[in-house]
């Protein structure tokens, strides 16, 4: 039997896990990542403490799982896509990490649509500009942070910088750089003429070399070996942005499938095996998969809403020890969708309408309580992701089914929920660490346990269980849906006269 271990670093938590070849998860180590917010849209981490962290999970995991530290035949990743991670000449971080939640850059690709910049862009990566891109990052450091800018030796996203970490090897991963503006998507290559439209041409130079993601990048060092308690010498393959480790986990290995992500992100996506070039959808991407490209919709208005709301307004809850996800569910299950009109946008992290769009209620009135703030929660989540997977279904059939993980599939209220507003089927899978799940999957192709992806799921992925729509409840959710967007079109005006305040309590 061969083991296998996946390091998935989110929005909110580092976790390891280790699976044997059959797919059963033997242990699995977790722990909060302390994020920072040293003023309103900035989002960052300590990257030195980010690396004891991931250190801290991998050890505990192997710790946990009692095997030898060589019997893990292979370690790979699943990260959070775009954000920025820099180390310098000397080898240490440049800056502090930057998260995909970070809006700092906002008015960036604002100015660069307004310039034309935009235009030309897509014609070589079949994407939107977005605020939390590298590319974005980039500038406003540049502007705002000339001596960091300066230092910059590595441009990295969180994957390649755990795994310099780990192995001392730099290189660039290519479903997480393919996603983030900084590849020709048809020349599947870095281009200087690209990063010249964003005034970065000399960020070139400091472009890892790119890699797929079950390529072996290198092996654990000595050093990283005593931090962790790995074997040194273990193989250490690329890893993948955490929504292909999540579709490749849900079994998104054909074009007929269609995954949902309700994480920290919402995010929605098929494969195809050409990029869609019409300005239908925002993102393109290189898949996990060779030769194949990952269709994909997202923003980060997903359920790391519900969990701001369980924070803040159900502490009481919380400290008594109470089911907090269980009253949760209660609480929206208590209450049908047309007895109740409050509404909530889920753009406490940034928005996918306006960059500078914040969360709201709209509607509440003294006779409603927190029952029906958390339907609205739940359902405003709904809603965002509906936004999403009627752009994506401008160029494909409905879906059989759509596979749905993160944290949203736990609940089978919120499940429901999801099937009766779309109106498509909606399945579950067994495993709870999809993130976990996809990175092992590249680290036993690259270990030659598994021949490939497809092979992998069909030996790995199992279905745990399938909702069907209510159609009675079609109409009912449609209508909602239309009176979100018209709430979410009367407040565009409004977002940027919000901007300049401190905010300091």
């Amino acid at each position: 039997m061969k083991y296998l271990m996946g390091v998935d670093n989110g929005g909110t938590f580092v976790k390891a896990g280790i699976i044997d070849e059959d797919g059963n998860l033997l242990a699995v180590s977790r722990e909060p990542i302390h994020n920072q917010t040293p003023k309103p849209g900035f989002t960052e981490r300590d990257m030195d403490a980010l690396w004891e962290q991931n250190s801290k999970v991998i050890r505990a995991a192997l710790e946990k799982s009692g095997l030898r530290p060589e019997e893990i035949a292979g370690v790979s990743f699943s990260g959070h896509g775009k954000g920025l991670y820099l180390v310098g000449e000397d080898g240490r971080p440049a800056y502090p990490g930057i998260l995909s939640t970070d809006t700092r850059a906002w008015e960036y690709p604002r100015k660069w649509k307004q310039d034309g910049t935009a235009e030309k862009v897509y014609k070589k990566t079949y994407q939107d500009i977005l605020a939390c891109q590298p590319v974005s990052l980039l500038a406003w450091l540049r502007d705002n942070e000339p001596e960091a800018f300066r230092r910059i030796k590595y441009v990295f996203s969180i994957n390649d910088y755990i795994r310099y970490c780990m192995t001392g090897e730099a290189g660039g991963e290519y479903t997480n750089f393919s996603g983030a503006n900084l590849v020709n998507l048809d020349t599947k290559v870095y281009d200087r003429e690209l990063l010249e439209y964003f005034g970065l041409g000399e960020i070139y130079d400091k472009l890892p070399p790119l890699k797929f993601s079950a390529d072996i990048c290198g092996k654990v060092t000595e050093e990283a070996a005593a931090r962790t308690g790995l074997a040194a010498g273990t193989p250490v393959m690329a890893g993948m942005f955490d929504v292909d480790a999540c579709g490749i986990a849900s079994g998104v290995c054909n074009t007929e499938a269609m995954c949902m992500i309700a994480g920290t992100w919402s995010i929605n996506e098929y494969i195809t095996t050409r990029p869609i070039d019409n300005g239908t959808v925002s993102l393109n991407s290189m898949y996990c998969i060779p030769g194949y490209y990952l269709i994909e919709e997202s923003s980060p208005t997903s359920a790391g809403n519900l969990q701001w709301f369980i924070d803040e307004l159900l502490t009481e809850k919380k400290e008594a020890g109470d089911d907090i996800y269980g009253y949760t569910n209660e609480s929206v299950a208590a209450i049908e969708p047309q007895d109740s009109q409050v509404y909530f946008l889920p753009f406490l992290n940034g928005s996918n309408e306006d960059p500078l769009a914040r969360g709201s209620f709209i509607g509440l009135t003294d006779f409603h309580d927190r029952r029906h703030m958390i339907r609205a929660v739940y359902e405003g989540i709904v809603f965002s992701h509906m936004t999403h997977v009627k752009r994506l279904l401008r160029n494909r059939e409905k879906p059989e089914a759509i596979r749905l993980a993160g944290g949203a599939a736990n609940s089978p209220v919120w499940v429901q929920m999801f099937a009766d507003a779309l109106q498509i089927p909606v399945e579950t899978v067994s495993c709870d660490e999809q993130g976990i799940l996809g990175a092992a999957m590249a680290a036993g192709i690259g270990a030659g346990v598994y021949e490939d992806y497809a092979g992998a799921a069909d030996r790995l992925v199992k279905v745990s269980g399938r909702v069907e729509p209510r159609k009675e409840y079609g109409p009912i959710y449609e209508q909602k849906y239309e009176t979100y967007r018209k709430i979410v079109a009367a407040l565009s005006g409004v977002w940027e006269s919000l901007q300049g305040g401190t905010e300091n309590v």
